[in-house]
């Protein structure tokens, strides 16, 4: 397989060059959705499925659907004067000078004893309260990472809320028929496989983070076929279950102090704490993503 891997790492390498470049900003977004997808097939031939899920339905499914909407967006707002030079000179720059940062700390890390990440938490999965190591890694080992990372998004989705204009959610478009019944068929077997990758991700790949972009492209499909509006001013409701997931997991780690440390799990309850945090964070980042795409939708109809 090794032709093979080296047509898909020129493949992933050319689908980005010509992405970057492309001066007919629709064909770039297709080839920026074919380069999401080939990343998925790279993180599986990498053995990497949970990695691979994410990029399937966040890089290349939501994002995607988010620069179309975007670019359809932009298609309809009036010519703005042109920056682009110093646009450009901007954003080398700063590209430019977070380069140095990552090699500069890369060089500054201490040369010690060499650990082997693999066999470390192979040997420590056992005391984590599942058995399969990414989940171990993300909700115990790393706790600390998934909650900024949770936040992070969420700090995002409240700044374009907070950027937003009023927009117009209840104006309605044409919808073709056939995306209409499929998006009936499809979003209910996305959110009843939302729930599969949930349970499943105590043992195989899955997750909170699969299982919520699975919810968010359910919410999608849904508003693409009509049947669920744009965000203009998301509900006290909608507001708790964006927020529900991360206050629980913030919650949950006062409760959780074994050794006298913050998100540290007594391992005969382990099991329990992660099942439910991740349900909380299911909740919550399918909301997220879903509302990065519902409310520029909103904004788009505004126009």
């Amino acid at each position: 397989m090794m032709a093979f891997d080296l047509l898909l790492a020129a493949a992933i390498i050319w689908s980005a060059v010509r992405a970057l470049t492309l001066r007919d900003a629709a064909h770039a977004v297709v080839l920026f959705i074919v380069f999401g997808l080939l990343m998925t097939l790279a993180w599986v031939r990498l053995d990497a499925p949970d990695i691979a899920l994410a990029e399937a339905a966040i890089g290349a499914g939501l994002t995607g659907a988010l620069l179309l909407d975007a670019l359809g967006a932009f298609r309809r707002m009036p010519p703005a004067a042109g920056t682009g030079g110093w646009t450009r000179a901007i954003i080398l720059a700063a590209s430019g000078m977070l380069l140095f940062a990552f090699i500069h700390a890369l060089l500054a890390m201490p040369y010690g004893e060499r650990v082997v990440l693999p066999e470390w938490v192979a040997a420590q999965v056992s005391q984590s309260g599942v058995t399969h190591p990414v989940t171990a890694v993300l909700l115990n080992f790393r706790g600390y990472d998934t909650l900024l990372e949770v936040g992070v998004l969420l700090v995002a989705l409240i700044a374009l809320l907070a950027v937003a204009g009023s927009g117009n959610a209840s104006r309605k478009t044409a919808v073709n028929p056939m995306l209409r019944a499929f998006a009936s068929a499809a979003a209910p077997l996305g959110i009843l496989a939302a729930g599969y990758l949930l349970w499943a991700g105590a043992h195989r790949p899955g997750g909170a983070f699969q299982a919520g972009a699975m919810v968010a492209a359910a919410a999608v499909l849904l508003h693409l076929s009509g049947r669920l509006p744009a965000w203009v001013a998301p509900g006290r409701l909608l507001r708790a279950g964006l927020a529900g997931g991360l206050l629980f997991f913030l919650a949950a780690g006062l409760f959780m102090t074994d050794a006298g440390a913050y998100l540290t799990y007594p391992p005969p309850s382990a099991g329990s704490w992660i099942l439910a945090i991740e349900t909380g964070l299911t909740i919550s980042l399918g909301l997220a993503l879903a509302g990065l795409f519902l409310v520029l939708a909103g904004q788009g109809r505004a126009q």
